[in-house]
């Protein structure tokens, strides 16, 4: 009597296996998928991976999550730095920020323009104001009256400055006769610069004065001023609008009142001969 063979019991408990495992793959492909589609949260992710890890053990031994290894299905690679994703707002400046930046730099950018135009319009203005005073030094030795005029010069005007003694008597404001010359010397010197504005101050020692005429220094520094103005437009051709006229009193001091050379200096006329930058 002939033998049974004996059935392969193995073979038909195999093939399920297979199947489970390869609908476990697809499972993991479709979850890959979706994880590569959508905004990820870092709290159902950690989870998901952790329900992953205890079900199936897919994660290589001693992996406590994906960032210790890598995920190889449908060829994508695990990021290591998630949150770089999670939170793009924490690496990356807002848009109100930016805008906030954009906004200083563009006035910085201005200021630093105005400053600039600033120093141009500075240094175009102190280089006339010493041609000017260049030419004037000219004429004044020209005209021999170098030694009588104190010359100085800034970005907005140069300066003449006559010692008050030589105009006037204490305590007056006419012009003395020897010093009429001078005056007249100056008044033509200015005539070269009848389009420019020319300011005439008058200035005192501290010491007060009270009588009849000049209740104050004020006053008498403003009736100095005037005298000179009036003298200068009766013998020149300079137009009166072009031409002020100032007492300034004891407020502007070059000098120590303590002493009598101090006190001197103080007693004076200034001429202000404006550039054509400040004469508008």
């Amino acid at each position: 009597m002939a033998k049974r063979k004996k059935e392969d019991s193995g073979a038909a408990g195999g093939s399920w296996i297979d199947t489970f495992a390869d609908l476990m793959n697809l499972l993991l492909c479709f979850f890959v998928l979706l994880f590569s589609m959508s905004s990820v949260d870092a709290d159902k992710f950690e989870a998901l991976v952790q329900s992953l890890e205890h079900s199936f053990s897919i994660l290589p031994a001693g992996g406590a999550s994906v960032g210790d290894g890598q995920m190889v299905s449908a060829g994508i690679s695990h990021l290591m730095l998630l949150d770089e994703y999670y939170k793009p707002e924490a690496n990356s400046p807002s848009l109100e920020n930016a805008g906030q930046e954009k906004e200083q730099e563009e006035v910085k950018d201005e200021k630093d323009s105005e400053e600039e135009l600033k120093e141009e319009y500075l240094e175009a203005a102190l280089e006339e104001s010493e041609e000017m005073a260049e030419d004037i030094e000219k004429t004044l030795a020209e005209k021999m009256i170098a030694d009588y005029v104190d010359l100085d010069v800034n970005a907005q005007y140069v300066l003449l400055t006559l010692n008050g003694a030589l105009l006037f008597d204490s305590g007056e404001s006419q012009i003395r006769e020897d010093a009429l010359p001078l005056v007249n010397k100056l008044a033509l010197l200015l005539e070269s610069y009848d389009s420019n504005l020319i300011d005439i101050e008058g200035h005192t020692d501290n010491v007060p004065i009270h009588n009849a005429r000049f209740e104050s220094n004020d006053v008498l520094s403003a009736y100095r001023a005037i005298a000179v103005k009036d003298y200068i437009l009766g013998n020149s051709s300079l137009e009166a609008g072009k031409i002020h006229a100032t007492g300034c009193g004891e407020y502007n001091p070059i000098a120590d009142n303590a002493t009598p050379e101090g006190r001197a200096r103080n007693r004076r006329v200034e001429i202000k001969i404006y550039n054509s930058y400040n004469s508008n």
